[in-house]
């Protein structure tokens, strides 16, 4: 079993872990959009993995043995997604969690799980084959294939966390917005 600590040492030196991560929106390789975000209490977040779109995953300081996970967007909104980096890459690798979070209806469990639901049963036309992905990149981890819905628990109950010791300060001083989108659906049309 990989050790949980060991696992970004893990991922840096497989390049086909690295890359089968990067496919889910966890790159170790992509620089971070800024260096000065902070927690709200003053405490230094370590940026481990950028995604797509200009977000960046962050590690927090130890307690308790583990360091939390934060990620911040490049919408200015962030905060607490997993209590260590082995359950955030369940999540990661598990779930469509962005959008989970983007069409929550303001943090309603129950609108995340019909999200849930509704994009695990359309995932063939933007990833073909993301349930072997899925598999391997666990695999290669040793982390667990977690049920969908238990993964949606497990992130809205970490996002409701996310104050007040996980707020996320941006470089530019401001206090990040919550990751809990206000809309239960696409608002053109949908989940059509």
């Amino acid at each position: 079993m990989t050790p949980r600590a060991g696992l970004l040492d893990l991922i840096r030196t497989a390049p086909d872990v690295e890359a089968l991560l990067s496919s889910f929106g966890f790159d170790v390789g992509r620089k971070p959009s800024g260096e000065g975000e902070r927690l709200a209490s003053g405490s230094p977040l370590e940026a481990v993995a950028g995604e797509f779109s200009g977000g960046t995953f962050f590690l927090c300081p130890e307690e308790d043995g583990r360091r939390a996970v934060v990620f911040a967007n490049s919408e200015g909104e962030g905060g607490l997604i997993a209590d260590d980096l082995a359950s955030a890459l369940e999540i990661v690798i598990g779930l469509e969690w962005q959008d989970c979070l983007r069409f929550s209806g303001g943090g309603d469990l129950e609108v995340m799980q019909a999200t849930a639901r509704h994009l695990e049963r359309y995932p063939t036309g933007a990833r073909p084959g993301v349930a072997e992905d899925r598999a391997r990149a666990a695999a290669a981890l040793s982390l667990e294939v977690v049920p969908v819905p238990d993964l949606v628990v497990r992130l809205h109950d970490a996002v409701r966390r996310t104050e007040p010791h996980h707020v996320v300060i941006a470089d530019d001083g401001q206090a990040c917005d919550p990751l809990f989108g206000e809309h239960s659906e696409p608002r053109l049309g949908g989940w059509s």
